[in-house]
This record gives structure tokens, sequence and C-alpha cells, in this order.
């Protein structure tokens, strides 16, 4: 007999009340910061595509939390191929199907061949290629990934050891592994999925390494799917996290493959002489990168914003203890404190969900960027391109960790029941930390960061010292803080209140001076005492990390005024109502202030801010907390929009019915599918009934 619970209701208030409560205190309108976030369009899309998805059987949830790697995987495959078919069935764009994919959220084989492969195809190949691989990649007739990380190697792509060598008698490429490290590595969608794989190796022709190079390579046969001669493959075993998705690993016995399979929209070589044809910028393979980057800050939206919503949810329906200075009544009875109403839950979770709007517009400021940048290329305009390339660096290594971190203490907010996998919390975490290693590690690819900001200072330094450069002159934002720095690095912040504190100029002014500070720092050590680049490696990353919370800040500043630019041909977003204005910045305080509050060294350090300041920041942040944001907590979240379907938890549930949703979940455990667990016989009646002995009642025992 399965297990089943009493048909009790939870002590009172019931979460439902509370929930409606909570938000019947909210001084905005939900729907309208839903809809200035994402836009009309987006939500009706979302909202048709969301229709589909959580009513199609292969695309329910519910088995995530009991399944091992093997039936997850099988799940993924499953889901993966359904993917496909609505997506013909419903003539899904990229777009939708790319929306789609992210309500079902399940990392599946697939996954790199939309997200990397094909991007790659688009971007580097040219049209002989595209409809060679290209169009029968969209059919869904080649399924691709994209091999570049190695078992030695993964951030110093210029260090991979895979060699593509030409052979110039058979117009060939020979692919070859000549170490165990040179073994390709990671590779999603590898292990069992993929025929087809873009392949970063070191192109040599002539005796001459050009360094590494992307080739689309057949690896398995069209017909049975087994690997091609030359060819050896595998998944490479369980991690801790994103176990759907096939992660493998490859490497070559001197393979040979056509000249056409190195991908040469902008380098090639040529036929018979092997002559290496040069691209017109060095840069230009970045594309696929920062594109990846770019959308890995709309990723950490999205995770944070999920975990927000479940922490903040369940804290307004948790209660714990009776706070006696202000004691909570229900009909005369005093209850249990909800504990976000605890100053300690509101500090630990209000920050982050002021984080999640902060990346909502970056996100938004990060593609529009990528896309204006993508066509200035194509007129062979590269003004943008390191712009982009340092932004897209900084910004996901600083998003993709303090959306780890989110979703961490989200989790532990969530008290003991965070434990579950049924609060949705731990596989979200375990789904989403490998983000902040792959696509470039954390901590090395700041270093892409620094270069561009202190060469940036340098050269304004020069044009300044030649009368080539005034204030007004200044457009681009990195540009003109550390132009404000040069003109007064003595700047004090002229706070003298805690309410002054929430004037976005002075929060700006703050990052801005802090920032500039540091790399001014940094190119002094570099230059003038000669320091080496490898000693000053967590500077440079402190540096990275305050140029990128300053775009953080200032898109959230912006955003919220309406002020950011839009893409080209999208219509300007209607301005903020009053009170959701309002609301929204006291969100954008929160973020800024709470920024330079945890952690004010460098602040400090700067000049800009002193002690006392920092104090009185203190009072600004816990005064926003109780009397603006507590109130508005649940719309906060609420206007996200994430359905129960996407949000998968018992914790989060919109109508408040997390403790019924949570044991119901509990009762479909395949270990409660009996009273007497398999194993019994075996492994513990041996010890507690050795001699066979017929049951008794309680009563007799006793």
């Amino acid at each position: 007999m399965a297990l089943r619970f009493p048909n009790l209701p939870p002590s009172g208030p019931q979460g439902s009340e509370l929930l409606t409560h909570e938000r019947s205190q909210t001084t905005f309108s939900v729907h309208e910061v839903t809809k200035y976030l994402y836009g009309e369009e987006f939500l009706e899309r979302r909202e048709r595509l969301l229709n589909i998805v959580e009513n199609e059987p292969a695309l329910e949830k519910e088995t995530r939390f009991y399944d091992g790697r093997t039936e997850r995987f099988a799940h993924a495959l499953r889901k993966d191929h359904r993917m496909v078919q609505l997506s013909k069935e419903h003539k899904w764009s990229a777009e939708e199907f790319m929306m789609a994919d992210s309500l079902v959220e399940e990392p599946g084989p697939f996954g790199l061949h939309r997200g990397m492969f094909i991007p790659t195809l688009v971007s580097q190949g040219n049209e002989e290629q595209h409809e060679k691989f290209l169009k029968p990649a969209l059919r869904y007739e080649i399924i691709g990934c994209y091999a570049q990380t190695e078992l030695g190697h993964g951030s110093n792509v210029q260090g991979i050891e895979t060699t593509a060598t030409y052979v110039p008698e058979t117009d060939e490429f020979e692919i070859h592994t000549p170490y165990l490290t040179a073994s390709k590595w990671w590779i999603g969608g590898l292990g069992v999925a993929a025929n087809h794989a873009v392949v970063m190796a070191r192109l040599i022709t002539n005796g001459k390494d050009h360094g590494p190079h992307a080739f689309c390579l057949p690896i398995r046969s069209m017909e049975d799917h087994t690997l091609l001669p030359g060819v050896m493959a595998g998944d490479i075993g369980p991690k801790f996290g994103f176990n759907t998705t096939d992660n493998g690993c490859m490497w070559f016995d001197h393979y040979r493959v056509p000249r056409i399979c190195l991908l040469s929209k902008y380098s090639s070589v040529k036929p018979g002489s092997g002559e290496y044809v040069n691209p017109p910028n060095s840069k230009l393979s970045y594309g696929t990168m920062v594109l990846i980057r770019a959308s890995l800050v709309g990723a950490a939206c999205l995770a944070t914003s999920k975990a927000a919503t479940i922490a903040t949810r369940y804290s307004a329906i948790r209660r714990q203890f009776v706070d006696k200075d202000k004691p909570l009544k229900v009909d005369n009875k005093v209850v249990e404190t909800p504990v976000l109403d605890y100053s300690m839950q509101q500090y630990r979770l209000f920050p982050i969900i002021a984080q999640a709007y902060a990346f909502v517009f970056t996100s938004k400021e990060m593609m529009r960027l990528y896309y204006l940048n993508i066509k200035h290329m194509a007129k062979g305009d590269f003004s943008l391109l390191a712009d982009v390339h340092a932004s897209s660096s900084g910004l996901k290594s600083l998003t993709t960790t303090m959306a780890a971190a989110a979703i961490e203490e989200c989790r532990r907010a969530c008290g003991g029941h965070g434990f579950s996998s049924f609060s949705g919390l731990p596989l979200l975490f375990q789904d989403y930390v490998p983000n902040v290693t792959w696509e470039g590690d954390n901590y090395m690819i700041t270093q892409q960061t620094g270069r561009y900001l202190f060469k940036s200072f340098r050269d304004l330094v020069a044009k300044r010292t030649k009368g080539k450069m005034s204030a007004a002159a200044v457009t681009n934002p990195t540009l003109a803080y550390l132009n404000t720095y040069l003109e007064n690095s003595n700047l004090k912040c002229p706070a003298q209140t805690a309410s002054d504190f929430y004037n976005p100029e002075i929060q700006l002014a703050a990052f801005g001076h802090r920032a500039a500070y540091l790399v001014a720092q940094i190119v002094h050590a570099l230059d003038v005492e000669k320091r080496t680049w490898n000693s000053m490696q967590v500077d440079i990353y402190n540096a990275s990390v305050a140029h990128c919370q300053f775009i953080l800040v200032q898109n959230f500043i912006l955003g919220i005024r309406g002020e950011m630019e839009q893409p080209e041909g999208m219509a300007p977003v209607e301005k903020l109502s009053g009170s959701a204005k309002e609301a929204m910045k006291d969100l954008s305080d929160l973020f800024a202030l709470h920024l330079i509050h945890k952690q004010p060294g460098e602040f400090l350090l700067s000049g800009y801010l002193d002690a006392k300041q920092v104090n009185l920041m203190g009072q600004a942040i816990m005064t926003l907390m109780e009397t603006k944001i507590r109130k508005n907590a649940v719309g906060y979240v609420d206007a996200f929009g994430h359905s129960d379907y996407y949000l998968n938890s018992a914790l989060g549930r919109y109508d408040g019915k997390v403790y019924e949703a949570y044991t119901e979940m509990a009762t479909k455990e395949p270990i409660n599918a009996t009273q007497v667990v398999k194993g019994y016989e075996q492994y513990i009646k041996p010890f507690t009934n050795p001699h066979g002995k017929k049951g008794r009642s309680m009563a007799a025992r006793l």
C-alpha cells in the first residue's frame, strides 16, 4: 500500500490567505511592471507557448525529482525529440523555440546543437558550408556539438593541442590528438547524440601553425550512428549537475576530412598550395563567444528571479517564533511571525530580488549592443567589438557568480525544506552552477575586461595630455567615469544624511570613482612600478568586478527611467507610472547601496566615501527595506511572471498551498510505493525478527 497523508489542512492562517494579504499591500500594478520588463508581444507569446508545453506529456517535470541519471537522460532525449516535433507542428521561429525550451528548462542532448553548433556555422561558415552543414542542421538531419574545451585546456583557447594539418596531395586536413590532454572534454551533446562537431584545432599548413580554427567534422555514421574510423568518443560520466546532457570526450587518430570542413567565412586555405588566407580582423571569431556570454546575463536573470520567487513566496507563508516586540494576531490570537517580517531574512532576500531586476535591464542592453556590433562589423566597422567583448566577458563572470550565490542563499533562506528537491532549488543550483565555469572561467576571463580598461585609461590620459579630449566629447560610459576621475581624483561624496544616498547620481559617482581608482592604481603598478601581470591578477579581477557593477547600477537606473536605447526596429517602451516607477527605484536604490555596504573597502580606499557615510548607508538600507520594499516583496516577484510549471516548486506556488503540494509530492516517491521496502527480508529482518515470529498487536507487545 502506497504512502498517503491524512486529509488535514495546515494550521491557519492558510498560505493562500497569507499571499492574498501580501498582494493586497502592493503599491504598484504588477501587470504594468511585467509588461514593462518584457513587452506585450513577449508576454502573449510566452503564454501561448506555455499552454502548449505544460500540457504535453513528454514535457512533464515531476519525475525529475525521483529519477536517476539514466532515467533523466532518457527523459531529456525524449523531451528534445518532442520539442523539435512541436516546433515543426506549430511552425515556431528560432526565438519561439528558445522561449519554449526555457519554459521546459531541462538541459538536453540537443542544447549545444542549437546554442553553439548552429550559431558557429551561421557566423563562420561560407555559402557553400551553409548549404552542406547549416541547412541540414536546421532540419535536424545533422545534430552537432561544439568541441573546444580539452582535457588539459579550457579557458586558454590559444593553448589547445588538437591539430589540423593540411595535406596538399589530397586536399584534406588530418585531425589528430597528439597527447592525452588534447582529448576534447566536457562537450555537451557529444557523449551519444551528435553526429557532427565543430572542432577547434590548430591549423597547420606548410609547416606553419596558424593557431586555433573551427572545423565542422562528421564524427558518426549517418546510417547507424556508429563512430567513424579515426574518431573515438563517449560520455564522460556523472557530474555535480546537468546530468540530462551527455557531456562527452573525443580524440582523433590521424582522421582525414576534406578541406571544406574548415569554416572559411573569414580565413581559409588555398587548395593545392596550402597558402593561408588571413581574416580581415583577428577577433572576428569572437562572434559566437560574445553572443553566448551576452546570453548568459539573461540566463542569470532567469535563474536569480526564479530562486527569489520561490524563497520570497515561501518566506511570506513560513512562520517561525513570535516577535515579542510586535506580535502578530489573527482573530485576536497570537500566531507565529512570517519569516519575511524578520529584518535578517529581508537583508538576505530583498537584494537578490533587486539583483534580478538589474540583470533584466543589463541583459537587454547587452543583446542590443551585440546586434548593433554585428551590424557594424558587416560594414567593416569594428569600433564596438572591443567594448562589447570586454563588457560581455566581465558581465558573464560577475552575473553568473552572483546568480549562483543567490540561488544557494535562497535555498538556505527556505530553512530545512530548502534542502528538499521538491523546493525546486537544489536542482536549479546543480544545473545552473556550471555557468560560472563554462564559456571562460569566471576568474580568468576578467583579465580580458582588465586589458580593455587599462588600454582605455592609457589612451585617455594620452589624449588629455595632448589636449585632444574634453569632458563634453566623452560619450562612452567607461571613458566618462575614467575621465571624471582624471579631472578630480579627490572627489568626495556630498551625502550628509541617510536619505541622501537615495540619489542615483551619488550612487553612480561612487561606483564610477571606485572603478576608475582601481584602474588607475593597476596601470601605475604595471607601467611605473613594473609589476608583473601575474602578480596583479587579484587586483585585475577586482577592477573588472567594479567596472561591471557600475554597468549593472547604471543600466538599472536608466532602465526604470525609460532612458535605455531600444534595439533598432523596436518602438520606444512606455514610461512607468508614478507608483510603479517609485517601487522600481526603491529596488534600484537597494541594489546599489547593498553592493557598497556589503563590501565597502574599495569605496573607502578610493576616498569617495568615509566610514561615517558607510554607517549612514546601512541606515538607509534598513529603512528602505522596512518601510518601502517589505510591503511590495511578493508583488516584485509576481511581476517576473513565472508560472508554477516553470518554477516546478512546492514552496513557490502562486496559490500558496505549499504544504499540501509538498506532502503530495512525497507520496509519489517510488520508495513509498509499498509499506515494506524492497530489501527488508535480506537486510533488516535478520536483525529485527531473526526467528520469523508472527506479528503481535501493539497492546500484546506492551
